[in-house]
């Protein structure tokens, strides 16, 4: 019989001992869905394992500010029944695994499965003055902009808008999304408490290998005034037309548009994204995308390749496009770090380098 290869050949016993602690002292808490979707008054299962003994399992809200706690041990928990909470939820919620009293693995997701409120609409003309197009001014009985009073009048005739009634929950893994780019990695943070579907799109394309390859095929490097605006990619034809084959409806996102904030492209009409993504290359300019664009993420790194690529020569300032684009050559998920009660995330979202101010003379005197 050949010799076992080196990574099959039998170790002495206390040396097996020893790999066998190790590999267990390293397994962490993992706390995995069971239950995709549940009914409104269904159970929300979820798998606790990696752990031994009692350990407690908390409800954060989106600032991570702790809605509840409970003990736990290895094997299924009902969350549902767990965290009544959970039922009244109107917006995505984390459920974190503390082991004595520390954070450990991935959250998980529980977003409540609500259609979107009805979204408002007015013909609108851009600064050019004769540009026409399509501004999203309310949701639902909402306005955007309550001091408008051309919006007021028109909502005083708006038809009744339609129920958004609560049809169950969605139990999913946190998963934060990474581009390996030419330019540089860039990981991206999720938020389905703003923007539930268009998280999720973006996590299942990056996930199936629909952005490999794909193009960073506009970039406009400042806005009429000068300011860094955006830098955009996601379509597999690198043209600017292409898509998944699908639209996705406009979700009313409040996350601000600001440097690293990634948010979905569209044509005129606002249900017309797809897989096109965006990121903002500074507050001052994309501050007027609030309310008209889905904002759904954000950076947590990689500020120098979004600028590495915000920097690109182009090749038709017209358009955007660069003269040599940079290439998401892989994107995939991890999962996405643990929260802790009261603080969320331990990273943070990136930040717009600022340029040294230059010595004046007789500074360096």
């Amino acid at each position: 019989m050949p010799a076992l290869p080196t990574a099959f050949a039998v170790l002495p016993s206390t040396m097996l001992a020893t790999t066998f602690l190790a590999s267990t002292a390293l397994a962490a808490a993992e706390l995995a869905p069971k239950t995709q979707f549940a009914k409104p008054g269904g159970a929300l299962v979820a798998t606790l394992s990696g752990v031994e003994g009692p350990c407690e399992i908390v409800l954060l809200d989106r600032d991570a500010n702790e809605l509840a706690r409970a003990a736990a041990r290895a094997g299924d928990v009902d969350l549902a029944a767990m965290f009544p909470a959970i039922r009244d939820a109107d917006r995505a919620l984390r459920v974190q695994t503390l082991v004595a009293g520390a954070p450990e693995g991935a959250p998980l997701l529980v977003v409540p499965l609500m259609p979107r409120p009805m979204v408002r609409t007015t013909t609108d003309v851009r600064p050019d003055g004769t540009t026409r197009f399509t501004r999203v001014i309310g949701w639902g009985e909402t306005l955007l902009d309550p001091t408008n009073e051309a919006h007021r009048k028109l909502a005083a005739e708006w038809p009744k808008s339609d129920p958004t009634p609560r049809s169950g929950f969605r139990l999913e893994r946190d998963r934060d999304v990474v581009f390996e780019t030419t330019a540089g990695t860039i990981r991206f943070a999720m938020r389905p408490d703003e923007a539930p579907n268009s998280a999720r799109n973006f996590v299942e394309l990056a996930a199936s290998g629909f952005y490999d390859g794909t193009i960073v095929h506009r970039i406009v490097p400042a806005d009429r005034n000068g300011q860094p605006f955006v830098i955009q990619g996601g379509d597999p034809t690198g043209t600017g037309d292409g898509g998944p084959g699908y639209d996705l409806p406009l979700e009313p996102s409040k996350l601000p548009h600001e440097f690293g904030v990634v948010s979905m492209a569209r044509s005129d009409w606002p249900d017309s994204a797809g897989s096109q993504w965006f990121v903002c290359l500074s507050r001052e300019a994309t501050a007027r995308l609030d309310g008209q664009y889905c904002a759904f993420g954000h950076a947590v790194e990689g500020a120098d390749a979004i600028l590495k690529i915000a920097d690109g020569v182009l090749a038709d300032p017209a358009t955007g496009r660069p003269k040599s684009p940079e290439t998401v050559t892989r994107a995939y998920t991890v999962p996405a770090p643990a929260w802790a009660p009261g603080k969320g995330r331990p990273d943070a979202r990136v930040e717009r380098p600022v340029a040294p101010t230059p010595p004046k003379p007789g500074d360096d005197r």
